[in-house]
């Protein structure tokens, strides 16, 4: 049997779609809630960079632009050498609703990993989106 190779989270977000977008697309938007300082160039093929406070920082490949209904990016896995070529592709959906926004995150790729570092990247990201989207959510709660 294999490894399982998704993660995915639903949430529902009190704002727009479009608010909630420029949550996920925008450096102003990604660094109030994911990391502390961000950039992006939001087109396929452009590239964003989110650093935290404490050093680590993070290069994503953009890959996927239809908005405001789908952003998507591939990324590191978390553990794995920096000069890895492995990567996980994360897409955001989101959906108008009757209360504001239905976000869906789902990243795949974690099968590609060897068995050594599957536990740590896949419990890392799993226990990561938990966290990362309690954040969004509380970023984007009506004041």
């Amino acid at each position: 049997m294999g490894f399982p190779d998704r993660i995915e989270r639903v949430v529902e977000i009190a704002r727009t779609p479009v608010e909630v977008w420029a949550a996920l697309t925008t450096a102003e938007g990604l660094g109030a809630w994911f990391g502390h300082e961000a950039s992006i160039a939001l087109r396929p093929g452009g590239t964003a960079r989110m650093s935290w406070d404490d050093g680590h920082s993070v290069e994503m490949r953009v890959e996927r632009v239809e908005k405001p209904t789908v952003f998507g990016f591939t990324w590191p896995v978390f553990g794995m050498p920096s000069d890895d070529p492995r990567r996980t592709y994360v897409e955001f959906t989101l959906e108008e609703v009757a209360a504001g926004t239905r976000l869906t995150v789902v990243e795949t790729g974690f099968s590609q990993l060897p068995d050594d570092a599957y536990g740590k990247g896949y419990d890392a990201h799993t226990k990561g989106w938990a966290s990362e989207l309690g954040e969004l959510v509380d970023h984007l709660a009506p004041a």
